[in-house]
């Protein structure tokens, strides 16, 4: 794992010095390309984030839309070698937006509503509301100048917030996956930073990410986070369309939760999903989609199995 994490940020610079690139013309793009990545998790299940299906579209560099993602877990409560495994589906809708502020500068706003559900051994328990809203400013510090030749690099950091706008069910916490929740109750900072190579019509897109973690006002504290993710994309451009498949590995790693200032066992954990998708678009509207399959996880001292994760989504270019 701390091997991805360390080549993707040599790569992430490795580049960076390039002059000679080409800049493939997109009509969707005012801007520069800003490939779906910025993957903000609650620890395991997502609760009260994007669910690592990413915080921006590549066909609008900045647009108004809907997304609905779905997430399949099981979990057992580890009690006997035969304990049952019970399945947990997280479901959610986000409206999301991407805003130029200034020059160089853009805000993402993301506000879901989550509805999930999951089987316990007493029976199905259900739980729904407005999730935690998430805004995050990006800078671009390095963008390839127009007339360059061969590669084109662009560069961007940024921070933001999560707002505790989600109800926290402190009962749940208490749970094998204690993400079973619409909201972490917190405050949570964000920290972030995106490359972006291209050469023709392949790209390769490289992003990575922290967030930190607060005390909520039940004393229980979710594990910062690290999020990575590469995928590469191609585009095709037709005479009244503009399609582009996409490729890549995502992964995520959690730290240890804390429940009134002690380590809570089993809550620390990573997984790596590999993702396929596509985005198409017309005039100013795009439809994509987005699958996420586990390649390797550790969740919750094995207690946790991610099955999959889907999203689609319904853009409006600004």
């Amino acid at each position: 794992m701390k091997k991805i994490i360390i080549f993707m940020l040599i790569f992430q610079f490795g580049f960076g010095n390039e002059k000679d690139s080409i800049s493939v013309i997109n009509p969707f793009l005012k801007h520069h390309i800003s490939f779906e990545k910025y993957d903000f998790c609650d620890a395991c299940g997502c609760s009260a984030s994007g669910g690592s299906m990413g915080f921006a579209s590549m066909l609008n560099s900045n647009f108004v839309g809907i997304r609905y993602f779905n997430q399949s877990y099981e979990s057992n409560d580890g009690l006997y070698s035969n304990s049952p495994w019970y399945q947990e589906k997280f479901n959610t809708v986000q409206v999301w937006a991407r805003i130029p502020v200034v020059k160089n500068v853009q805000i993402s706003v993301l506000i879901p509503y989550h509805f999930h559900s999951r089987e316990r051994a007493i029976g199905k328990q259900k739980i729904e509301g407005l999730g935690d809203i998430t805004a995050l400013g990006m800078y671009q510090v390095y963008e390839t100048k127009k007339d360059s030749t061969f590669f084109s690099h662009s560069w961007q950091v940024g921070a933001g917030l999560k707002m505790p706008t989600g109800k926290f069910n402190e009962a749940n916490s208490g749970a094998v996956n204690p993400s079973f929740q619409v909201g972490t109750g917190s405050w949570d900072y964000l920290f972030a930073t995106e490359y972006v190579i291209k050469r023709k019509q392949f790209g390769l897109n490289s992003m990575l990410n922290y967030i930190i973690k607060t005390e909520n006002d039940k004393k229980y504290r979710f594990g910062n986070q690290i999020n990575y993710a590469s995928t590469l994309f191609y585009w095709y451009e037709a005479s009244k369309f503009v399609i582009s498949p996409q490729i890549g590995i995502a992964g995520e790693v959690y730290e240890d939760n804390y429940q009134h200032g002690q380590k809570l066992r089993d809550t620390a954990g990573d997984i790596v999903f590999s993702k396929f998708g596509f985005e198409i678009g017309k005039d100013k509207f795009s439809l994509g989609a987005n699958v996420m399959l586990p390649i390797n996880q550790n969740l919750t001292g094995g207690n946790v199995n991610a099955n999959y994760r889907w999203s689609i989504n319904f853009n409006y270019s600004l």
